[in-house]
C-alpha cells in the first residue's frame, strides 16, 4: 500500500505532464507534437528518476480513470451540437465505418498471418481499432489474449494520433467531418482527442465514429477472425 503523498504526486505529475503536452501542441500546432506521447513520456521519466515501480502509479491512475466515464459522456455535447451532420450524412457515415472497420481488421490479420504469428496474436490484433473494453472482450471470445489486445489498442491509438493527421494532410483530406470520422474509426479515443484539437465538428464526428466502430467490431469481429485462423 503506497502512501497518500505518493498517490498525490503521481496525480499531480500526470496533470503537469498533460499541461506541458497541451502547451507545446498549442504553440507548434504540429501532429508530431503529440499531447499523449509527450505526457506519457514525462510520466515514465518521472517514475524512472524517482525509482518508483509502475505499481506505485496504479492507485493514482485508478482515481483519474474514474473520471473517464463522465468525460466520455461529455462527448455527447459536441455530437448533439452537430446532429444535423449525422442526419445529412447518416448513410455515408455508416458505410464508411463498416468498410473501414472490415478493412482495418482484415489488413491487420493478414499481416500477422503472413508474418507467421500465432493464432492467439491474430485473434488479439483484429480489434485493434476498437476501444479497450470492446477489444478485450472480442479477443477473449475469439481465443485471443485480452492483455495483448489491450496493448495493440494502445499502440494503434498512439501511432494513429501521431501520424493520422499527417497522413490526412498528405492526401489533402480537408473536410472536417471526414477527418474526424477517420481519426475516430482508426485510433479511437486518442483519435477523438486529437480531432478535438482541430475543432468541434471534427471531434464530434470522431466520437460518433469511435462508438460505431466499437459496436460494429464487437458484432462481426468474432466471425471474421474465424476466417483467418
Amino acid at each position: 500500500m503506497y502512501q497518500p503523498l505518493i498517490v498525490l504526486a503521481t496525480i499531480l505529475i500526470t496533470l503537469l505532464a498533460y499541461w506541458i503536452g497541451r502547451s507545446l501542441f498549442a504553440r507548434f500546432r504540429h501532429p508530431l507534437v503529440n499531447v499523449i506521447l509527450i505526457s506519457t513520456s514525462i510520466v515514465i521519466a518521472f517514475l524512472i528518476v524517482a525509482e518508483l515501480p509502475y505499481q506505485a502509479y496504479v492507485p493514482g491512475m485508478k482515481i483519474m480513470t474514474y473520471f473517464l466515464g463522465p468525460a466520455t459522456v461529455a462527448l455527447a455535447v459536441p455530437v448533439y451540437k452537430n446532429r444535423h451532420l449525422l442526419k445529412q450524412y447518416a448513410v455515408s457515415i455508416a458505410a464508411g465505418v463498416i468498410f473501414g472497420s472490415l478493412l482495418s481488421m482484415a489488413t491487420a490479420m493478414l499481416i500477422a498471418k503472413w508474418g507467421g504469428l500465432s493464432a492467439i496474436v491474430i485473434a488479439s490484433i483484429a480489434p485493434k481499432s476498437a476501444t479497450i473494453p470492446f477489444a478485450v472482450e472480442v479477443a477473449r471470445l475469439a481465443g485471443g489474449d485480452p492483455s495483448l489486445a489491450a496493448a495493440f489498442v494502445v499502440a494503434t491509438g498512439t501511432f494513429g494520433s501521431v501520424f493520422g493527421l499527417i497522413l490526412l494532410n498528405k492526401f489533402a483530406v480537408c473536410d472536417p467531418s471526414v477527418r474526424g470520422l477517420a481519426m475516430g474509426m482508426v485510433c479511437h479515443g486518442q483519435g477523438v482527442a486529437m480531432s478535438l484539437t482541430e475543432g468541434e465538428q471534427q471531434g464530434s464526428m470522431a466520437g460518433v465514429s469511435m462508438a460505431l466502430t466499437g459496436v460494429f467490431t464487437a458484432l462481426v469481429a468474432p466471425w471474421i477472425i474465424r476466417c483467418f485462423l
